[in-house]
């Protein structure tokens, strides 16, 4: 039976494209991490210019003959805007050659802002892996798709894996990284307050970009014990090993930096009153919990934003028992936890900065 009846050959064979297009999405992602695994921005800003193909081939000592796959990886990637095409005058000869571009500086290794962790991490077989499986999870009884690749939920096989729970941390270090851009214009959240605890802090990325910005404040960051042993602490940093949902240390204020959205709802409310708990400790200085996290708007946000914030829905999804939430879903989680004052503000990318004192119900 012929279903496309009423349409022409142009449409259906551009549908077939765009379905094409969907069904090889991976191979761009994929692309992308052989290029991090290979070093290649690195290689091309440690030439101080523009990289021809030979000098590339050359800088990753790869044999000669696999000259034409070294084109063809750098064709697709340039397509992406990942790299940059670019003429090289020599003489007076000119070649053809490759630059980096804003997406490809973010994954220099030494820049503070690196993402090349979170890339490596991202697409390795622990991540990759469980979307084999996201439509028979559907039928069955395990809590993700992590759980039936693996037979146990992702902070247990990161606490058990010690090569992915490196990588991990590696990359919400990485993560962590453009929290300068934050801190730049969110100065003001942070005014005033004489402590901060950065619950599940990690290696304290964060906390440590903070405690140099604000010298006299003291920050301390909560996570697992085996994440936060034996890690260099400063005069205003220092870590504690605990558990966010048995207890958290009182301070001005808690952060709450891309941890919520890796739990459900209940889970959510269960810190949240926590954090609320930490707070009323020191309301007399006037203590405050701050997220920064993902919140998804379809009507405001471009196209391509909401698609990230989507993705990252979808992975919450897979890997954990989290989400993405939108502005209505993260103010029921506010209001359940007992806070009844509370301010969203956009900041760059996909996040948002929130923000409530201790005005309580």
């Amino acid at each position: 039976m012929d279903l496309n009846q009423g349409q022409g050959g142009s449409e259906l064979f551009q549908a077939q494209s765009h379905l094409y297009k969907h069904i090889f999405n991976f191979i761009g992602s994929m692309s992308l991490r052989s290029a991090v695994q290979l070093g290649i921005p690195d290689i091309i800003y440690s030439h101080g210019q523009p990289v021809t193909l030979p000098e590339l081939v050359l800088a990753l000592k790869i044999d000669q003959e696999k000259s034409s796959c070294v084109y063809r990886l750098m064709r697709l990637l340039v397509h992406s805007g990942i790299f940059a095409n670019t003429k090289i005058h020599k003489g007076e000869k000119e070649e053809e050659g490759y630059d980096l571009t804003p997406l490809s500086r973010l994954l220099l290794k030494d820049n503070v802002t690196s993402l090349s962790p979170f890339v490596l991490a991202m697409l390795s077989p622990a991540i990759s892996n469980p979307w084999q499986f996201l439509g028979d999870w559907f039928h069955r009884n395990e809590l993700t798709p992590f759980e039936v690749t693996f037979g146990m939920g992702f902070w247990d096989y990161g606490s058990k894996n010690q090569e992915f729970g490196r990588l991990f941390n590696e990359a919400m270090v990485s993560d962590s990284g453009m929290m300068n851009l934050v801190i730049k214009d969110c100065k003001s959240v942070f005014l005033g307050l004489n402590s901060v605890v950065d619950v599940g802090g990690g290696k304290g990325a964060a906390a440590k970009i903070i405690s140099e910005a604000f010298p006299d404040l003291k920050c301390m960051v909560l996570d697992l014990p085996h994440v936060v042993e034996n890690l260099p602490e400063s005069n205003n940093l220092n870590f504690v090993g605990g558990d966010m949902f048995q207890s958290i240390p009182p301070a001005d204020a808690i952060l709450l930096k891309l941890v919520l959205h890796a739990f459900g709802d209940e889970d959510c409310v269960k810190v949240l009153k926590k954090c609320r708990e930490a707070i009323i400790a020191s309301k007399d200085r006037g203590g405050k919990v701050i997220v920064i996290d993902i919140v998804i708007n379809e009507k405001k946000d471009e196209h391509e934003l909401t698609e990230a914030k989507l993705f990252f829905d979808m992975l919450m999804m897979v890997v954990v028992t989290g989400r993405e939430r939108n502005e209505k879903e993260w103010e029921k989680l506010f209001l359940e936890a007992g806070f009844s004052h509370y301010t969203i503000t956009p900041i760059f990318g996909l996040r948002a900065i929130s923000h409530f004192n201790h005005s309580l119900t």
